[in-house]
This record gives structure tokens, C-alpha cells and sequence, in this order.
């Protein structure tokens, strides 16, 4: 393989790794607005901005989180034949769906930068009485869109290698 492509396999898979190890933290973030949210709420004034926020940190935890979980291995497969076959198989058949996951990706982080703009463009906002703007929480999205596509096609490379029967480390 060309030191190029390994080069970008280690890139992005350190980047991912990194990123994806920091996320896994933003669950505590996430139990923090929630347990404010029901101490404000028993004891003093119930505050407006900590269920969007909690939903928005949601967001942001699986979706920057999901390139990470690509790397791992970690997604949901249809194990009835995939666990029985060989490891060249199984890179053939992910070599080939991978396309199928990199077409809806690209389909995905189209619908949101076009939707990412359109929220620029009329600071769009919730309905709520916080009303926080929307474009940033879009905008990691297709962040996280972006590192899938790039993870994917690090997949593919990876499992390209498995069929010629070089190894990447």
C-alpha cells in the first residue's frame, strides 16, 4: 500500500480515537444538565435551558461519537452468517457494503448543510421558551457526518488490505 493511504488510515483513525475518547466523558455532562434539571425543578425555579440543552449534548455525544464506534466495531450487524465466515470474507462483504454506508452519509451531510445554512440564513431557533439558536447544533452534526465518511473510507481501506493480505498498523 501507498505510504500516503497509510498515512491517512493513521490520521484519521488517531483523530477519531481521540475525539471518540474525549465524548465518551460528555456522558457526565449530559447526567450533570440532567440532574440539575430535577434539583431546580424540586427545589428552586425550574430552569428553561436544561432539556434542549441535555438533547443537544445527546446529539452531539452519538453523533461525534459514531466515527469512534465505526473504529471499534461496535455498530449493529446482522450476525446470523458474518460471525461464521472467514476474516477475507467478511472484508470482501464489508469492502462492498461500505459503499452503501459512505452514499448515505454523503445523502445525510447534504440534508444538513443545506439545512445548516437555511438555519444561518433566518437564525432559526426552537419553539421553546429558551429558544436557542439551531445552526450550531447542525453544523457538529455534519462535524460528525464528516468524521463517519472519512472513517468509512479508512474501513474500506483497512478491509482492502485484509483482501490483499497486508496488514496496517
Amino acid at each position: 500500500m501507498p505510504s500516503f493511504i497509510i498515512a491517512y488510515v493513521k490520521y484519521v483513525d488517531a483523530f477519531n480515537r481521540r475525539v471518540g475518547r474525549l465524548m465518551m466523558y460528555g456522558i457526565f455532562l449530559i447526567v450533570g444538565v440532567l440532574m440539575w434539571s430535577s434539583v431546580s425543578k424540586t427545589f428552586f425555579m425550574p430552569s428553561l435551558w436544561t432539556l434542549e440543552s441535555a438533547q443537544f449534548m445527546m446529539v452531539a455525544y452519538y453523533i461525534i461519537g459514531g466515527a469512534y464506534a465505526m473504529q471499534l466495531n461496535a455498530n449493529v450487524r446482522m450476525d446470523l452468517f458474518y460471525g461464521n465466515w472467514s476474516i477475507k470474507k467478511r472484508a470482501w462483504v464489508d469492502a462492498f457494503t461500505i459503499f452503501f454506508l459512505i452514499f448515505y452519509l454523503f445523502v445525510l451531510l447534504y440534508g444538513g448543510l443545506e439545512s445548516t445554512l437555511y438555519s444561518l440564513e433566518y437564525s432559526q431557533r426552537t419553539r421553546s421558551a429558551w429558544r436557542p439558536l439551531l445552526w450550531p447544533i447542525k453544523a457538529l452534526m455534519c462535524t460528525g457526518f464528516v468524521m463517519m465518511i472519512l472513517q468509512a473510507i479508512s474501513q474500506f481501506i483497512k478491509d482492502i488490505a485484509v483482501i490483499r493480505g497486508v496488514q496496517i498498523k
